[in-house]
């Protein structure tokens, strides 16, 4: 029998891959889910605290977990001793820390629309668009919060109890100038002006424009809480400005505005009557080629 020598033989360059790949485990379609869940709440993660203070807390945190692993790794028995007395109380602290943004990423996952599922642009929103075209002309501020799933209750409590039936001329009335409930929020429920000048919690993103003003800043911090549907007019440009899921887009037209509920409610419908009624008392920046008429 004729035994060959490969003792002297060159080590091929591709032996080490080759073995490491065999011995990998084959992946399966579970191993695939698994892996595909587990980077999307990593990303989910990063979403939540992106442009907040809690980034920077979260990037304290993750130093004080690595130096901890660094410690333990090269035998640094006091800076481990010292540690240990904090690691075991991470979890707490960012329970408690992270406490706000724990809470709006449940409430989220609640208001998500499996399936296609949701809640529909009510037809009685045409009064709103009225009373935002003329609010919008006659520069008048005014901040409207439009309830979808996540209930407004606490925020109603904090205003002034109306449960009256939505029409252009009550908001018209709540937002004149120099009436006592002016400077707050109406909220919006179905057909119904349940509340009025309510008070809104403030946005705390740094990323957030300066230049936005306390009722900008309301309408994007309520929409961080719940899913509603914040509409603001400034009162210095007569701008209408749209907050929803804690992002604020300005200077809309009544076309835009009107698309934006549709899109947030879940239905396709335009009201071309209302937009042709109020396009010349709109002022619309975005657009230079389209100029405010004089009244």
């Amino acid at each position: 029998m004729i035994f060959a020598d490969y003792s002297n033989s060159a080590p091929s360059p591709w032996g080490a891959p080759l073995l490491l790949l065999i011995s990998m485990p084959s992946l399966t379609v579970v191993d695939v889910i698994d892996i595909l869940v587990v980077a999307f709440l990593i990303y989910e993660g990063l979403m939540i605290v992106k442009g907040t203070r809690a980034g920077h807390i979260l990037v304290g945190i993750l130093m004080v977990v690595a130096l901890y692993i660094v410690s333990l790794w090269a035998g640094l028995e006091a800076v481990r001793s010292l540690l240990s007395f904090i690691v075991p109380y991470i979890a707490l602290a960012v329970i408690v820390l992270f406490q706000s943004e724990i809470r709006r990423t449940l409430a989220r996952m609640g208001r998500k629309r499996w399936l296609g599922w949701g809640f529909r642009r009510p037809e009685f929103t045409d009064e709103i668009l009225i009373a935002v075209g003329r609010l919008a002309a006659d520069k008048t501020g005014a901040l409207i919060v439009l309830e979808r799933d996540i209930g407004l209750r606490t925020f109603i409590e904090s205003g002034v109890r109306l449960d009256a039936n939505l029409s252009s001329d009550l908001l018209l009335a709540i937002f004149h100038p120099g009436g006592a409930l002016h400077d707050g929020a109406a909220i919006v429920q179905k057909d119904k002006v349940t509340a009025a000048n309510c008070f809104l919690p403030l946005t705390t993103n740094p990323a957030v424009s300066s230049t936005f003003g306390t009722r900008h800043r309301a309408a994007i911090g309520i929409t961080e809480e719940t899913d509603c549907l914040s509409l603001v007019i400034s009162e210095e440009t007569g701008r209408i400005s749209v907050a929803a899921f804690g992002e604020l887009e300005p200077g809309l037209n009544m076309r835009e505005v009107d698309e934006r509920i549709c899109t947030h409610f879940g239905v396709r419908r335009t009201t071309p009557h209302l937009i042709e009624e109020f396009a010349a008392d709109i002022p619309m920046e975005s657009h230079p080629t389209e100029r405010t008429e004089p009244k």
